[in-house]
């Protein structure tokens, strides 16, 4: 058989174009027009695929197959873990024409939406019926629901309306050998057998594709408010928390926090100040009301200032008043990017731990990387309703040796499975954590993956090299489970 320039056989390149139309198959120089995203090595593969359909995706994935071609799913580029890291001889199968929301009922509170539709393409459809999928992030203009669902995305809200794993009520998806898996249950209630969609959640593309879902919608308030608290302590953040989650007016929406690092560089980044607000604190929170009335919830937010000032006198707020203020405040946590002007692909890890172990940790992160290279320090912030901790560091990539960074993530993930944390919160494994779950994992877990991945996909077409290290697992001499 003919082989291209690109590695692919020209048969096979003909057989997918017969599938999908030659204006959905990009080779050569076609691709590199593409936006990478996050990674510029998304696009190393010979061939990006993008079909229209279910049916197509799954004719497609049995091309693959007959052909021996391995498969990269992609949605819109924006993981941050190397999970959509291609290379020369694969094929990318993108589900940007999977787009659709195919149902939204209002009174179900359910949409029924295909894999390659964007977060803010669903919660614009759902405000117009005052709902929302329950779930935000910042990345919300270019990330799918499919890439979400892939790697068990989290954002802002999970505190209240859990991760992706929870909004998800049925699920459709192609699976390695091509066969369709079809049950987009849209009802809570659903105890018929295992629960399969589970094993595709957060499985990153190792075990199929996901090319639809029915999510579960929730209720927009008709108003919010939201402040900036600053605290000498995180016990203090923490009281506000627990204060705002008991609120007398409205409920809480957001609890984002930023370590005095993090904030004072983005406020000095976006000259962000406000009278009377002190810049010398240890932590600062972003609280966020929603309810009924719009005055009643910054009354509420108010009365919470002055409770927390009678345990703790140092705290500082600042109450939005209008929306230039409040996006100004939220500009703050959102646009950590801003990091990468003075730090270039600086290292970014993503861990979650109990609320308890949380001031503990970030004590001994702090002192660990000082240890590994003086004067190495952490940007914190993140999610601290559910403890979930996004850390860069004060150094561009490639100022660190491979030793350094070494040493940086055995202070992050050195006994965090027996704290009760994780070392990857929302962001995956894909191909840049591999090690990391190897390193903390329950060796019973590792050998329980690997024998889902051998039954299957057993030739390892699915995006291999993520998630999985098959070969690493063999090499441990360790029992496997029968396949």
């Amino acid at each position: 058989m003919i082989e291209q320039e690109n590695g692919l056989p020209a048969q096979f390149l003909s057989d997918l174009a017969d599938i999908v139309g030659p204006a959905n198959i990009r080779t050569g120089e076609a691709i590199g027009e593409l936006d990478p995203g996050e990674e510029p090595d998304n696009l190393g593969a010979s061939a990006v695929v993008s079909p229209g359909t279910v049916e197509e995706l799954a004719a497609l994935v049995r091309t693959c197959v007959r052909h021996g071609v391995t498969m990269v799913p992609q949605g819109g580029r924006t993981g941050l873990v190397g999970g959509g890291i291609s290379t020369a001889g694969q094929v990318v199968v993108s589900t940007r024409r999977l787009n659709r929301i195919e149902r939204l009922d209002p009174a179900e509170r359910v949409a029924v939406v295909e894999a390659g539709c964007t977060l803010q393409a669903l919660q614009e459809a759902a405000l117009a019926h005052r709902l929302e999928p329950g779930i935000d992030l910042p990345a919300r203009g270019s990330a799918t629901i499919g890439g979400m669902i892939s790697t068990n995305a989290g954002g802002i809200m999970a505190f209240r309306n859990g991760v992706m794993r929870h909004r998800i009520l049925g699920l459709e998806a192609v699976l390695p050998d091509g066969s369709i898996y079809s049950d987009l249950t849209r009802v809570v209630k659903n105890s018929a057998g295992y629960d399969l969609k589970h094993l595709l959640i957060g499985a990153e593309g190792t075990l199929g594709i996901v090319t639809k879902v029915a999510i579960k919608l929730e209720a927009v308030p008709a108003a919010h408010a939201v402040a900036l608290f600053g605290f000498g302590s995180l016990p203090a953040a923490l009281a506000a928390i627990r204060r705002a989650l008991d609120a007398r007016i409205g409920e809480l929406r957001a609890a984002e926090a930023m370590w005095a690092e993090y904030f004072r560089y983005a406020a000095r980044h976006f000259g962000w100040s406000a009278p009377d607000f002190s810049m010398d604190h240890q932590i600062y929170l972003i609280l966020s009301l929603g309810g009924a009335d719009e005055g009643a919830l910054q009354e509420e937010l108010a009365a919470i200032y002055e409770e927390l000032l009678e345990s703790y006198p140092e705290t500082s707020a600042v109450l939005a008043s209008s929306l230039a203020q409040e996006q100004a405040i939220w500009r703050l946590r959102e646009e950590s990017s801003i990091l990468y002007a003075d730090y270039p692909n600086s290292p970014s890890f993503d861990v979650s731990l109990p609320l308890s172990q949380l001031d503990d940790y970030v004590s001994r992160c702090r002192a660990g990387f000082a240890a590994v290279l003086p004067g190495l320090i952490p940007f914190v912030f993140g999610h601290l309703g559910d403890g979930n901790l996004h850390i860069m560091l004060n150094r561009a990539a490639d100022a660190l040796t491979a030793d350094e960074i070494a040493g940086v993530e055995k202070v992050l993930y050195e006994g965090i499975r027996a704290l009760g944390g994780s070392f990857s919160a929302e962001h995956g494994v894909g191909s840049k954590r591999i090690h990391a779950l190897y390193a903390t994992a329950d060796p019973v877990k590792l050998e329980m993956m690997q024998a889902i991945k051998t039954v299957l996909d057993p030739a390892g077409l699915m995006n291999p090299g993520k998630v999985i290290d098959s070969a690493r697992l063999a090499e441990s001499g360790k029992p496997h489970f029968p396949s």
